[in-house]
């Protein structure tokens, strides 16, 4: 698949618009690279969530949290991430885009030092990958191999305290509990053969 541009015509016109064709373009020049810089990987791999926005083959968009212990998302070489797709409500919105649409968008930050960085690129879903014996909990691994990778200014993001680590994370030698949801009535009929919460009482 061809890298796209970074601007399209409609971006053009905005920046046309505003006289913002010269700076958008002097941080393409400056900013925007397509192999991940060492502080790259230290930021991303210390990371315990990132929002991915994927598009059906229609191009339709959908956009969901990705969450987990820091170090979930793995770089495994200048180019490409890979992060794993644990049990989730069974909808596979963003992995079944995936499989119609490979583009994607990584948007990774830090609320208590506000920093943001942005991967831009395509995406590929495997339910044999070799990564799944080193990944407790996973379904599927997603690599993305990046296209365009830049910060952005973190200026609007408020910045907010960490409190605590989600106890559904799932950690090597630990039964996260079972989510409510999946206890109630309307839920627990249809859950799949074999989930945890088919096997307890409300």
């Amino acid at each position: 698949m061809s890298v796209p541009p970074m601007y399209h015509a409609q971006s053009r016109e905005l920046q046309d618009l505003f006289d913002t064709r010269r700076l958008a373009d002097r941080l393409v020049e400056k900013l925007v690279r397509a192999r991940f810089t060492e502080e790259d990987r230290a930021f991303i791999e210390k990371q315990s969530m990132f929002f991915l926005a994927s598009a059906d083959a229609e191009g339709y968009p959908d956009c969901s949290y990705k969450g987990g212990a820091p170090g979930f998302v793995r770089m495994l070489d200048a180019t490409t991430l890979a992060f794993p797709s644990y049990d989730g409500n069974g909808m596979f919105k963003s992995l079944g885009n995936l499989r119609s649409n490979p583009r994607v968008g990584l948007l990774f930050l830090n609320f208590e030092k506000p920093q943001r960085l942005r991967v831009n690129g395509t995406a590929s879903v495997n339910t044999e990958d070799p990564l799944l014996s080193l990944v407790p909990g996973a379904q599927a691994i997603v690599r993305v191999q990046a296209h365009h990778i830049f910060p952005n200014c973190p200026r609007y993001i408020h910045r907010m305290q960490f409190v605590e680590r989600s106890p559904y994370v799932p950690a090597e030698g630990v039964t996260p509990p079972v989510p409510a949801w999946k206890t109630f009535p309307e839920f627990k009929d249809v859950l799949p053969c074999g989930d945890p919460a088919g096997s307890r009482d409300t």
